[in-house]
């Protein structure tokens, strides 16, 4: 079966084509400006040169309707007809409590979802679009939602909730939810595999470390506590989001800048986080050319941002009661030498001992900490389509 896979952003969709009784991916594009004048759409075949669409297309109907076109083209397309595509996975940020894991999308899930949208209101709504457009273009396609809140959904009372008034949780599911969880689910069991172990035999604290970027302690298979919060605003230093913060800094700035508080929550999340502390930029290779230049602000950036890493290792460390590996992924996670480095130093206590060669890698597959680490230190590139893929496929052959 050929399984298609499609998250919708705002304006963008990022797609992928999967044969699932062998798992290997046949193509993979993105589709940008959508709705905004010059859309285009980019498509890869596995093996092939890219193919580039540019063509106005003013919503995520049209869109899709240019994927789908793509997809079964003569030279470009991976399926000779559209019945070949057997369903279609859909990424949804936010599914509250109703699910803890992937479902069939039926009326019921689209009203379930549509219900999250006061707490995702920038994702979960080009989520529903997405949706919408599919089911109007492929009416006998059968569907799934997989959810990065999911997984998180393991996690124990005391791990969720917030020390506020109880009633903003009964009233409007004011909670931690936790977000990544198809990256967090799919690299422990990659570690499992790795590690000789069940998945249900292991304890493993797994970093994904992006422009977002969030840690989560999974015991058994199961999220016992994770870093991002009630939005992904909470936890790590990100990209541009601030992380962990005196929540009375909101109101201090808003009276010394005269600002109000929705300018502030746009300050902490687009203008905070390693862009805010360097002054440089977001992406980490550039904050770390300028660290090697001699400009100090952009050396305080990495030093914060691993000082908090190794902050939530630690406590997951306690949390868990130790732990069998420490797992890095995503565009940092997987890349970033310097900054693996950095935060795994001055951790043999803990049993985290980095191999300095072996450490010198880019995403691969591979354990990078030395054979005498109590703790292995795994690198594993994260395959959220991969995941989605599988548990559509799964679903849908039930």
């Amino acid at each position: 079966m050929k399984v298609l896979v499609i998250n919708c952003g705002s304006s963008s969709l990022k797609y992928q084509v999967l044969e699932m009784e062998t798992e290997s991916l046949l193509c993979k594009g993105l589709v940008e400006r959508i709705g905004i004048e010059g859309s285009v759409l980019k498509h890869e075949k596995t093996g092939m040169d890219k193919y580039k669409l540019e063509v106005p297309m003013k919503d995520h109907k049209e869109a899709i309707g240019h994927v789908l076109e793509t997809l079964i083209h003569e030279t470009h397309g991976v399926a000779s007809c559209m019945d070949e595509i057997g369903a279609v996975g859909h990424r949804v940020v936010h599914a509250g409590e109703k699910y803890a894991s992937s479902v069939r999308i039926t009326d019921d899930v689209i009203l379930a979802l549509q219900d999250c949208v006061s707490l995702a209101p920038l994702h979960n709504p080009p989520n529903l679009l997405g949706i919408a457009a599919c089911q109007e273009l492929m009416p006998d396609t059968p569907m799934v939602g997989v959810f990065d809140t999911a997984f998180h959904q393991t996690m124990p009372a005391e791990s969720y909730i917030y020390a506020i008034p109880y009633e903003y949780y009964t009233k409007y599911g004011v909670r931690r939810y936790g977000f990544h969880g198809t990256s967090h689910r799919y690299v422990s069991e990659r570690a499992a595999a790795m590690l000789g172990k069940k998945v249900s035999e292991t304890k493993v604290i797994t970093c994904h470390l992006g422009n977002g970027a969030s840690i989560t302690a999974i015991d058994g298979g199961k999220v016992i506590d994770t870093s991002m919060g009630f939005t992904p605003l909470e936890g790590l230093v990100m990209g541009t989001r601030c992380g962990d913060i005196d929540p009375a800094i909101i109101d201090f700035i808003c009276k010394k800048e005269g600002l109000t508080i929705s300018e502030v929550n746009n300050i902490l999340n687009k203008k905070s986080g390693v862009l805010g502390i360097s002054g440089v930029s977001s992406d980490f290779r550039d904050i770390e050319e300028a660290a090697l230049k001699g400009n100090e602000r952009a050396e305080l950036a990495l030093k914060v941002y691993a000082n908090k890493v190794k902050f939530y290792i630690g406590a997951y460390m306690a949390e868990l009661n130790g732990a069998d590996a420490v797992v890095f992924t995503a565009g940092l996670g997987e890349n970033g030498i310097l900054m693996r480095r950095m935060i795994c130093s001055d951790m043999e206590n803990l049993g985290l001992v980095l191999c300095p060669k072996r450490n010198e890698v880019k995403g691969q597959e591979k354990v990078i900490s030395t054979d005498e680490s109590p703790v292995r230190i795994l690198l594993i590139p994260t395959n959220e389509e991969l995941m989605i893929a599988k548990d559509t496929y799964e679903i849908i052959n039930k």
